[in-house]
């Protein structure tokens, strides 16, 4: 990720639109071989998240939740990496039960990027980080901050921090 982003910090938005403008300024700080792991509960805006993050990298292809096909891959229209845009949850459950190496299984879903080249972003990913890489941004949503304004009951609030579990 370019040091132009900050390493860790805490927002919150009040709408969807919001959450993809900071999701736009994240995507395009992003560089091949980042990952991404967003976590937080249903409906907390991954996806919306992910969709500002697509325009930030500049991929083609609409980014809807990758839930019943598991990954999804969005080229970029210029010479930026690809986006790898996957439901960890569902990569768990139907490939890395059995071997135990979820990047591998994702790796074996054969895309047309190789995931070194690209940026991979986990939605559902909090409980693979230990086994998808030792440095990742780790990106928590939440649907009811404890500071929540008096805007509205749609305040989002995300938190970042980059892990690097090697250290």
């Amino acid at each position: 990720m370019r040091s132009s982003f900050p390493q860790e910090g805490r927002r919150q938005f009040a709408t969807a639109a919001d959450t993809q403008a900071f999701g736009e300024e994240l995507g395009a700080a992003l560089e091949a071989g980042d990952l991404v792991i967003l976590d937080g509960p249903l409906g907390a805006g991954k996806t919306t998240l992910t969709q500002g993050i697509a325009r930030g990298m500049g991929v083609k292809g609409r980014v809807t939740s990758p839930t019943f096909v598991i990954a999804r891959e969005h080229r970029s229209l210029g010479e930026g990496p690809a986006l790898v845009h996957v439901d960890a949850y569902r990569l768990l459950d139907d490939f890395g039960a059995g071997s135990g190496d979820p990047l591998g299984d994702l790796d074996a879903l054969d895309l047309d990027t190789e995931l070194e080249d690209a940026v991979v972003v986990a939605e559902w990913g909090g409980g693979l980080l230990a086994q998808l890489s030792d440095a990742y941004l780790f990106v928590g949503l939440d649907r009811e901050p404890e500071n929540r304004t008096e805007t509205g009951a749609d305040t989002r609030e995300i938190t970042w921090r980059w892990v690097n579990a090697g250290n």
